[in-house]
């Protein structure tokens, strides 16, 4: 059995249930990657921003943050013009904030997977939901998230989109109970 969210979208969809969301990350710029994307999907469907990651990937320089944070005025008004990726001027253009922020959260933890996995003391929180309506999407832990990374200048940052991202990179299982993959993102934390 499988969440019911990922069933009848797309291939596409299904192996990324399958195969990385929920999945502990402790990689920086896989870290990045997810803020990137988290960010974009803020208004629209996960299946809109998947469908689109390869473009994002290649216009965001791997998700590289050192790259992404030098991006000036004619990089951004480029990327506004690249329908490989969601072409909008506030996501845009938080991305490059962001990386800026994300090296300053790198050379005050050591990496910014430090300074993410210590609201959790390093353990990905496991819920047990039965049913896919009882998961939140937000909590107290990515209500305080959000708060700090707001305070460090990252934009698009909510409770919601955080906690999206939490769920992502494997800092909250949220596979409800019976979905194949709960007992398996709690083996891949061990």
């Amino acid at each position: 059995m499988r969440c019911p969210w990922a069933l009848g979208v797309s291939e596409a969809y299904l192996a990324y249930h399958d195969k990385e969301w929920g999945v502990p990350v402790r990689d920086d710029r896989r870290q990045f990657e997810f803020l990137v994307l988290e960010g974009a999907q803020a208004g629209l469907s996960w299946s809109t921003v998947l469908h689109k990651r390869d473009g994002y990937r290649s216009s965001f320089a791997g998700f590289d943050p050192v790259a992404v944070a030098e991006f000036d005025e004619a990089r951004i008004e480029a990327l506004l013009g690249d329908a490989g990726i969601i072409r909008n001027r506030l996501k845009v253009r938080s991305a490059v904030t962001n990386a800026k922020a994300f090296l300053e959260v790198q050379a005050d933890f050591g990496s910014f997977s430090e300074y993410l996995w210590g609201f959790v003391d390093g353990i990905p929180v496991v819920n047990h939901w039965a049913t896919q309506d009882a998961v939140p999407a937000s909590t107290s832990l990515s209500d305080m998230i959000s708060r700090d990374l707001k305070g460090r200048g990252f934009k698009f940052v909510g409770t919601t989109i955080i906690y999206a991202h939490l769920q992502a990179t494997g800092l909250v299982n949220d596979h409800i109970e019976t979905c194949f993959r709960h007992a398996a993102c709690i083996e891949a934390a061990r």
